[in-house]
């Protein structure tokens, strides 16, 4: 009978064990590697409360990280240390995997979109200039596996007026960030970054 008390007793413990591994596991903050991190160069930091710098990492499940990134942060700080103080910057933040990495047929899901943001202001991580679209957060359908959700900074050329058409602002789906890439003269990002992340509930 002992020899029982003692087999479950350290069964219990192992059960224990195995739950608090599983735990941790969640926990670990991923990286990114292979063309999905290809996407990561410049130095572009995206931090949200208590996650700090997402960028280039897979949202974890613990601490309900995925739910709150969804329904209570607001927009992220967003950092380029290398900004030049006396040039403006373009923000854009897009989902190409809308509404799945399978069947984008929805991209690119516009999500953000700043301009006239201070260098000064884009190395302290203070999104601050016009905004053309509002921020939108992280939000993947379930059971449409991981989406991409991609931050891209453009110096912004002098006297362009940058703006949005009236079908652009109907509908966030369906993007032409190329088409508005070439049409306002941004030319390549100077950083950029994305992060993955999936439907809290899934």
């Amino acid at each position: 009978m002992k020899l029982l008390a003692i087999y479950f007793f350290l069964l219990g413990l192992s059960v224990i064990a195995v739950q608090a591994y599983a735990r941790a596991e969640e926990c670990i903050f991923r990286k990114l590697y292979g063309r999905d991190a290809d996407i990561c160069r410049g130095g572009l930091e995206v931090l949200y409360p208590e996650l700090g710098d997402v960028g280039c990492t897979y949202i974890p499940k613990c601490s309900q990280y995925r739910k709150r990134i969804t329904k209570e942060w607001n927009s992220p700080y967003v950092r380029y240390q290398k900004a030049d103080r006396n040039k403006q910057y373009v923000l854009i933040m897009v989902d190409p995997d809308a509404p799945s990495r399978a069947n984008p047929k929805y991209r690119y899901w516009r999500h953000w979109i700043v301009i006239n943001i201070g260098g000064a202001d884009l190395k302290t991580g203070r999104v601050q200039g016009h905004v053309l679209s509002d921020y939108i957060p992280p939000t993947p359908p379930s059971r449409s596996g991981y989406h991409r959700y991609q931050f891209q900074i453009y110096e912004q050329p002098e006297y362009e007026a940058i703006s949005l058409s009236t079908e652009e602002k109907a509908f966030s789906g369906s993007w032409n960030m190329e088409n508005f890439v070439y049409q306002f003269r941004l030319g390549a990002p100077v950083a950029s970054t994305q992060f993955l992340t999936a439907n809290y509930r899934d």
